[in-house]
């Protein structure tokens, strides 16, 4: 009688196959519950997209420019000025609700006025006047003609250093790209070496190596359109002067190597390539 009762005991604590079949059914439909849930909540996130709204919907932040009668301000949106890590580091201290402003006293007025536009537009006046590697610029009624003092040079050469400082690569080498689309006279071309030989680095090659080869290379012909001025720029600036020297000594020597077929060095006379003073043949990044 005992084991009569444990064996229905034991019986009624073990499942049916029935119930098994239930529970196992029960189990599947709550995992894909789960899953439909899961699904649900990890839905892909819609890429934020920053409109030109959001852009000028950001605080208004005033860069004070000059010194002097000169002194300009010129406003533009935190949102736009951010792109710049300068700019970024600056307005990052700013608190909530004070006054923004950024002082720059020895900046170019025109070059950070051509800064401020390059970054709400991607490009600055005078802009090309086609996509093509070798488009010329848009005319630029603030040049003079003849333009003797390289003012049109020093447009792009102001905005190039801004560019470095501010940490904007690509300004910096669409300045560049400008600056080989651009005549000017043998003084103008003295003027712009002078501003890239005191305002850039001696690392910065980029712009010098350019300068000394363009004057290597035309240095009869550009010495005799501005003797006076060449020589006040070798004086003031002996590192340019060792740079034009090093480039026709290098040319001069791979001339004498050339027409000797040999790698002996060969005393003779200076081989500086005459040209132009007033066709630009610089090479282009942009």
């Amino acid at each position: 009688m005992a084991d009569s009762d444990a064996q229905a005991t034991l019986i009624e604590e073990t499942p049916s196959a029935g119930d098994v079949e239930m529970t196992e059914g029960g189990g599947d439909a709550g995992a894909g519950a789960g899953e439909e849930s899961g699904l649900a909540d990890i839905e892909p996130e819609t890429p934020k997209i920053t409109v030109f709204l959001d852009l000028i919907k950001s605080p208004v932040v005033d860069i004070v420019v000059g010194t002097g009668n000169e002194q300009t301000t010129i406003s533009a949106h935190q949102a736009v000025l951010v792109k710049s890590p300068y700019f970024e580091e600056k307005c990052s201290s700013f608190a909530g609700g004070s006054h923004s402003q950024i002082i720059l006293s020895d900046a170019d007025v025109d070059a950070m006025g051509s800064v401020v536009e390059y970054l709400y537009t991607g490009e600055y006046f005078p802009k090309r006047l086609s996509a093509a590697k070798d488009s010329p610029l848009e005319n630029d009624p603030r040049i003079p003609k003849p333009d003797t003092e390289g003012v049109a040079l020093l447009v792009h050469a102001r905005i190039y250093t801004l560019a470095d400082r501010f940490g904007l690569p690509a300004l910096k080498s669409l300045a560049h790209s400008k600056i080989h689309r651009t005549s000017s006279t043998a003084k103008g071309e003295i003027s712009y070496a002078r501003y890239v030989y005191k305002e850039t680095s001696p690392e910065d090659t980029t712009i010098r190596r350019p300068v000394a080869a363009f004057w290597a290379t035309r240095s009869y012909t550009l010495r005799h359109d501005a003797e006076v001025e060449f020589k006040a720029m070798c004086l003031e600036f002996p590192q340019f002067s060792y740079d034009v020297l090093k480039l026709v000594l290098d040319q001069q020597e791979k001339s004498k190597k050339a027409s000797h077929g040999d790698d002996t060095p060969h005393r003779g006379g200076p081989s500086v390539v005459p040209g132009s003073a007033r066709k630009r043949a610089r090479v282009s990044q942009g």
